[in-house]
């Protein structure tokens, strides 16, 4: 299938493909909140097979206080506002159309004022 080029996309393909990426980026903004604690538990346990023996507290300390801690929040946080983003360009979407059909129906309604003036 060749793409429509964007000036030519009735509101319903618009609406259609930013649908489906947000429906991508809300996937991947919630796979990686649901995966915080499991992320967290690897990080730890994997410290610990390296640092060896330490308690809980000490190597979730640790990890948080790492470079990739901060990475993971980064990228899940990212991915959220990309979700977001894509949201409110829905959003803007659905606005536009009910522009569309207010102007529309004030176009029909005008013309059918001026037919029964005369």
């Amino acid at each position: 299938m060749t793409d429509i080029p964007e000036q030519e996309r009735s509101i319903t393909e618009e609406f259609r493909i930013v649908a489906n990426q947000f429906v991508e980026a809300d996937g991947a903004a919630s796979l990686m909140e649901e995966m915080k604690t499991t992320q967290l538990a690897q990080m730890k346990s994997n410290l610990m097979a390296i640092e060896g023996d330490m308690s809980d507290a000490r190597a979730e300390r640790l990890v948080k206080s790492g470079s990739e801690w901060p990475e993971y929040i980064e990228n899940m946080v990212e991915n959220r506002t990309k979700a977001n983003k894509l949201k409110l360009q829905l959003e803007w979407i659905r606005m536009r159309e009910r522009e569309l059909d207010r102007s529309s129906w004030l176009e029909r309604s005008e013309r059918k004022m001026g037919r029964s003036v005369t």
